[in-house]
C-alpha cells in the first residue's frame, strides 16, 4: 500500500493548511536553552557581582576577580540573549553539535555533551553502491518511534564540491514495508555558517515529521537536509553555480537527487518531489526550483528573498550570472514548462520578509502559478520562524503530493 493511490483523499493544492493546535503549539515552544530566563539570570548575576566589586573596591583581589567574573557573566548573558532571539540552540544536544564544529577542547566538550540520539555522525560511506530499500548501510542513527536518520556522504569533484553530508530522515515503518515508496522533501540550510544538521536541531525536522505523521496530518514522507556548504560553511554561497567555484545548484539537482532516488524507495517524479529552505537556503530553493521546474513541482520556503543583495559578490561581477540568478528580475517574464505550487512562510515581526513574500507570490500568480503566503504571528527572520512554520510547509507539500496520482 503506497498511500498515494487513486483512492487517496485529494486535497486542493495551493491552500494554507489548517493544523491541530497541539502541532502548532509544539512548533512554537521554546527549547530549554532558548528561555529568556537564562540571559536575564546571567545579566542579574553580572550586576550583582559589579555591586560587590563597588562595595569592596578597596580590596584589590576582589576588584581583579570581580571584574573577570562580571565580564564572563556579561558575555554569557549577551550570547544567550542572542540565542533566545534567534532560536539556534534549543537543547543540550544542539549545543553539543555546535561545539563539535570548534577546535580542541571545544570540540571535546561537544562530544561529551552529545548523547548521539538525534543526529548520527557522518560515516565514511561516500561512494558505496546503491542498496535499494536498505539505505546506505552506514552512518545510521535512530531518532524516535522507529524513525531513522541516515547520512549519505556525496563528493562531486567534477562540480567543485569536495564533500557533502546529506541527512536523510526516513519515516517509521520504512524498513518494515519494502514495497512502499515515498515522496521526498529536500531542505536547504541558511548561510553563512549554516549546515545540514541545522534542520535536524534548530529546525526540529525529525520531531515535526513525527508529530505530523502521528496526528495523521500528513502521509509518511522522506525529508533530506542537503549539504550545500561546499566544505566551507563560512562562505555565503547562496546555493549558486559559482563561476570558477563550486556548482552547488548542479550538485543538488544532478548529484544529490539521483543518489537519493537510487538509495531509497522514492517516487522519482517531479510531482512527488519538493524543495525548500530557510533564509539563504530559501533563496536557493526559490532560484533552483525556478531553474528546475521539470524536477520540483512544489517549493516550501521559510524567510524568502528574491535578490542576491550583499551576496552578489560571490558571482564576481558576472552580469549574465547575476541576471540569471536574481528571481526578482527574471520571474516576471518567466515561461513555465510545468506548473509549480509555492508556499512562502514568514514571521509578522519581520515586515520586510512579509512584503518580499507577497511580492514573490504576486509575481508567481501573475505567471499562472499557485502561491500562498503563510505569516506566523510575532516571529522575525530567525530559526524560531523556520521551526514554527515547518509543519505548515510540510503539510503544504503533502497536499500537493496527494493531489497527484502515484507513479512507481
Amino acid at each position: 500500500m503506497d498511500g498515494y493511490g487513486l483512492a487517496s483523499v485529494i486535497h486542493r493544492a495551493g491552500t494554507d493548511p489548517v493544523l491541530p493546535g497541539n502541532i502548532t503549539a509544539r512548533a512554537r515552544d521554546l527549547g530549554p536553552l532558548e528561555s529568556p530566563l537564562i540571559w536575564l539570570g546571567l545579566a542579574s548575576g553580572a550586576v550583582a557581582v559589579l555591586a560587590v566589586v563597588v562595595a569592596l573596591w578597596y580590596r584589590r583581589r576582589v576588584r581583579r576577580w570581580g571584574f573577570t567574573a562580571f565580564g564572563v557573566l556579561l558575555l554569557l548573558a549577551a550570547v544567550t540573549a542572542v540565542n533566545s532571539y534567534v532560536g539556534y540552540v534549543r537543547t543540550s544536544d544542539d549545543l553539543a553539535r555546535l561545539l563539535q564544529r570548534g577546535p580542541g577542547v571545544i570540540n571535546v566538550a561537544g562530544h561529551l555533551l552529545d548523547d548521539g540520539k538525534e543526529a548520527p555522525e557522518p560515516s565514511s560511506d561516500s561512494s558505496s553502491a546503491p542498496r535499494p530499500g536498505k539505505g546506505p548501510g552506514k552512518g545510521v542513527g535512530s531518532a524516535a518511534a522507529g524513525q531513522r536518520i541516515d547520512v549519505v556522504n556525496l563528493a562531486d569533484p567534477a562540480h567543485g564540491v569536495p564533500s557533502g553530508s546529506n541527512y536523510v530522515i526516513l519515516p517509521p515503518g520504512y524498513d518494515a514495508d519494502p514495497g512502499r515508496r515515498y515522496p521526498v522533501v529536500y531542505l536547504i540550510h541558511g548561510y553563512p555558517f549554516g549546515g545540514p544538521r541545522d534542520w535536524l536541531t534548530s529546525g526540529d525536522a525529525p520531531g515535526t515529521l513525527l508529530a505530523l505523521q502521528q496526528a495523521n496530518v500528513i502521509a509518511p514522507m522522506i525529508v533530506v537536509s542537503v549539504d550545500l556548504t561546499a566544505g566551507n560553511p563560512s562562505t555565503d554561497w547562496e546555493c549558486l553555480d559559482v563561476p570558477g567555484g563550486p556548482q552547488l545548484e548542479t550538485y543538488l539537482a544532478k548529484t544529490v537527487v539521483p543518489a537519493v532516488n537510487q538509495r531509497y524507495r522514492t517516487y522519482a517524479d517531479r510531482a512527488h518531489r519538493a524543495l525548500g529552505g530557510m533564509s539563504g537556503g530559501g533563496f536557493g530553493a526559490l532560484n533552483i526550483g525556478l531553474h528546475h521546474v521539470d524536477e520540483f513541482a512544489t517549493l516550501v520556503i521559510a524567510l524568502p528573498y528574491d535578490d542576491l543583495n550583499d551576496s552578489i559578490g560571490i558571482l564576481g561581477g558576472d552580469q549574465a550570472a547575476i541576471a540569471a540568478n536574481t528571481p526578482r528580475r527574471y520571474l516576471p517574464g518567466m515561461k513555465f514548462s510545468a506548473p509549480i505550487s509555492v508556499m512562502l512562510a514568514v514571521g509578522t515581526g519581520a515586515p520586510t520578509d512579509v512584503s518580499t513574500a507577497r511580492r514573490i507570490a504576486a509575481a508567481l500568480q501573475a505567471r499562472g502559478q499557485d502561491a500562498v503566503v503563510h505569516a506566523e504571528r510575532g516571529f522575525n527572520h530567525t530559526w524560531h520562524t523556520a521551526r514554527a512554520t515547518l509543519p505548515y510547509l510540510l503539510a503544504f507539500a503533502d497536499q500537493n503530493f496527494r493531489a497527484s496520482p502515484a507513479v512507481s
